[in-house]
């Protein structure tokens, strides 16, 4: 296991960013890149039922963890025709996990709240991310997210506006008293699986992340409103981690934890994996994190992140956070422009790796106001070569 402690900040509003190759390239067009991608209307499935068809009941207090698996299985069966759309009407609707299925829509009502179960024994444990090896919170697996999909296509979680509330509190109480004997689940997570929509929603208080994509491609998340106490423990708000093609837009989150953190697994778990995050596009993002990163490379990042592209970018305090704590990495073509920073105290700190710096960092058009109680020295450079 190789690890380094380096670190690189920009206390800066991030416009562009491309961690490999970016200096000269044209901007590209490609069948299937996440400038390109779009998906159909949400209500052009063929089949429609609501959860009240398989005995949901929206009181709040009982639990329908199996109307809702319920549903989705005898759904699947559409599959091949058209696929089915899962409504969830005005309502809170409590449930544990369950698992989606491909050429499937949930959607929810403006008024439909879906309600995370409290109780331990609604989240099955599964075993850690191969490209993990254990997991984060505890050695062992991990509790199952609480809207769950693998080996899946076509996948659209989507809606009025509706809200899937996590009901976080207890597990941020379990981790802060290392009573956790795994790692805290999160409120959708979707794997090995493509073509995939999340859009239209509010999310809050989620256990741990809130949206965990992972070994998965084809993926747009869009008009998410995220939302966690900002003292609340690792509620990330998006997490891409070993996808590609991806683009996330016009969402805002408030957060306890990086508001987006790009990965690709831990240590040599992620390099042995070797399944980079690549092709990725973030635009019009409002981040609320004052203790953490509005948009983090890492720190898993071992499997490698390549092609990402960053613009209209708003983070209270502006903060933009570069950073892989666990596995030497290489970082070159970085190019920051068109940036405006204001009540910043520190301009840049740029900390590369011994025997190994930073290679083709490229600043321009960057205006930095810095605050009446900005540090002495507001640039600092240590190991970085080139233009």
């Amino acid at each position: 296991m190789v690890k380094t402690d380096w670190l690189l900040v920009i206390l800066l509003g991030l416009v562009f960013l491309s961690l490999e190759g970016a200096e000269g390239r044209k901007e590209r067009i490609l069948g299937g890149s996440p400038y390109e991608l779009a998906y159909s209307a949400i209500n052009c499935r063929k089949h429609s039922a609501s959860i009240k068809d398989f005995g949901g009941i929206g009181d709040g207090k009982t639990l329908n963890t199996k109307a809702f698996q319920k549903a989705v299985n005898q759904l699947s069966k559409y599959a091949s025709d058209g696929g089915a759309q899962l409504v969830i009407p005005a309502g809170h609707w409590l449930t544990g996990s369950f698992n989606l299925t491909s050429h499937f829509t949930l959607f929810l009502h403006k008024d439909a709240v879906l309600l995370a179960s409290q109780e331990i024994n609604q989240w099955p444990v599964i075993d850690p991310l191969p490209s993990y090896g254990h997991g984060r919170d505890a050695p062992g697996g991990r509790y199952i997210s609480l809207i769950f999909g693998t080996n899946l296509t076509d996948v659209i979680i989507t809606g009025e506006n509706g809200t899937i509330d996590g009901q976080g509190a207890l597990w941020w109480q379990q981790f802060h008293m290392n009573k956790l004997k795994y790692t805290r689940p999160y409120l959708i997570e979707l794997m090995h699986s493509n073509k995939i929509q999340i859009s239209n929603l509010t999310l809050l208080n989620s256990p741990s992340w809130n949206i965990h994509p992972v070994y998965s491609s084809d993926i747009i998340i869009q008009g998410i409103t995220i939302l966690a106490p900002v003292t609340s423990p690792n509620t990330d708000g998006i997490n891409p981690d070993s996808c590609t093609n991806i683009k996330l837009e016009d969402n805002y989150i408030v957060s306890g934890d990086d508001c987006v953190a790009v990965k690709s697994g831990w240590d040599e778990y992620g390099i042995k994996y070797g399944k980079p995050t690549s092709h990725l596009i973030i635009k019009r993002l409002t981040c609320i994190s004052p203790y953490s990163a509005a948009i983090a490379l890492g720190s898993e990042m071992s499997g490698g992140i390549q092609d990402v592209r960053i613009q209209d970018i708003t983070a209270h305090p502006d903060r933009i956070r570069n950073k892989d704590q666990n596995c030497l990495t290489r970082d070159k073509g970085i190019n920051y422009r068109d940036v405006v920073a204001e009540n910043v105290s520190m301009a840049g700190q740029l900390d590369g790796i011994s025997g190994d710096p930073f290679t083709g960092i490229c600043m321009s058009n960057v205006t930095i106001g810095l605050a009446k109680k900005s540090k002495q020295n507001p640039w600092a450079c240590t190991n970085i070569e080139g233009n």
